[in-house]
């Protein structure tokens, strides 16, 4: 006998249940998500004048310039994080209170980048910028824990893709990967900087046999995605624009071009920043983000808020906008967040701890 279902839909998820439940970022930029107060602090500290003098009024001009529909203007707030960030104190402090941040808002698990080469004006090595991060994501854990949030916090190390240092990152993040950092990126202007200009990197890395994502198909379309497979990538760094490649079929259907295909036929996990993608171009809105035809068909997603000061969202306020604005569901969210702890680039003692412990009984709770 075929079994008997209820045909009535759960109700929305509620922004108090989205907060309660245990979440996994991917994608998250440690100078994105800095603190409106601690960047007011530092740059009084290193003497930097920024464009406001109050948290509140510096944290609305921030997201002001993002989403002000202009690249420059987006950019334009990089500079003066990069600025305060150039002594080991300063980064330690960044990281310690982003793994607060993140636990705060229901995060059990966390992988920040960063690109140690732009902290490194004011005489850091690459080597004391890693260990400067590392150890504020560990005192971040022990910090979080004490206030009955428990967090697992790693490392990405990003390189720029317009300039030359990426070995050299390369082999910084291998020297600390037994010291919190789980994964290597390129970050940075797609357009005209492909990941194959960074092939000696990603060799090594290949041989090592060290994790990699890289920041693709967000200004560029499919090419960039593809470049990104090419070298060997895990997982891409936003991807919407993989789309591009997917076409009308006959009868209805749907065609997958060669790189489409590849990325959801080898599950190739997108991580997907959804207001931040609006802000910049890459989606036209929530309601018509890429993100819920990406699903649909198929694709592996994860969920992230990637510049947290940027778009001023924490990723319960990403799933609140696609509940209510893309129409997703309690399913939809709780499947993304065990596709983004599968994708993570962390052992799989970690992944299944937080899998049996944590994420299924959070949300079945």
């Amino acid at each position: 006998m075929a079994a008997v279902t209820d045909p009535t839909p759960l109700p929305a998820p509620t922004r108090a249940q989205l907060a309660a439940a245990p979440k996994v970022v991917l994608h998250d930029h440690l100078d994105g998500g800095m603190r409106a107060q601690t960047l007011l602090e530092l740059a009084r500290e290193a003497g930097h004048e920024l464009p406001r003098d109050d948290a509140d009024a510096l944290r609305a001009w921030v997201e002001e310039q993002a989403d002000s529909g202009s690249l420059a203007s987006f950019l334009e707030p990089f500079a003066h994080t990069t600025a305060v960030l150039q002594t080991a104190e300063a980064l330690t402090r960044v990281a310690h209170e982003a793994v607060l941040d993140l636990a705060a808002d229901g995060v059990v698990y966390a992988e920040s980048r960063f690109a140690p080469e732009l902290s490194t004006a004011g005489g850091l090595s690459l080597e004391q910028v890693v260990a400067a991060v590392t150890a504020g994501l560990r005192s971040g854990e022990v910090a979080a824990a004490d206030q009955g949030r428990s967090i697992t916090a790693r490392a990405i190390v990003c390189a720029m893709r317009q300039a030359d240092r990426s070995l050299e990152a390369a082999r910084t993040a291998l020297a600390f990967r037994d010291e919190g950092v789980v994964g290597f990126d390129i970050a940075g202007p797609e357009i005209g900087f492909p990941a194959g200009d960074h092939a000696e990197a990603f060799a090594l890395l290949r041989e090592a046999l060290f994790p990699f994502t890289v920041h693709a198909g967000e200004a560029v379309g499919p090419e960039s995605v593809a470049g990104a497979l090419a070298v060997g990538a895990g997982r891409i760094g936003h991807g919407v624009r993989v789309l591009e490649d997917v076409t009308a079929g006959p009868g209805g259907g749907v065609r997958f071009g060669r790189v489409a295909a590849a990325v959801r036929d080898r599950q190739v996990p997108l991580e997907v920043c959804p207001r931040s993608n609006v802000q910049t171009g890459a989606a036209p809105s929530i309601a018509e983000h890429q993100v819920t035809r990406l699903r649909d068909l198929g694709f592996t997603i994860t969920l992230s808020s990637d510049d947290r000061l940027w778009t001023g969202t924490g990723l319960t306020d990403e799933m609140v906008l696609l509940v209510e604005q893309a129409g997703w569901s309690w399913d939809d969210l709780r499947q993304v967040t065990l596709d983004s702890l599968d994708a993570a680039f962390t052992d799989q003692e970690t992944r299944m701890a937080l899998l049996e412990h944590v994420v299924v009984p959070g949300w079945e709770r």
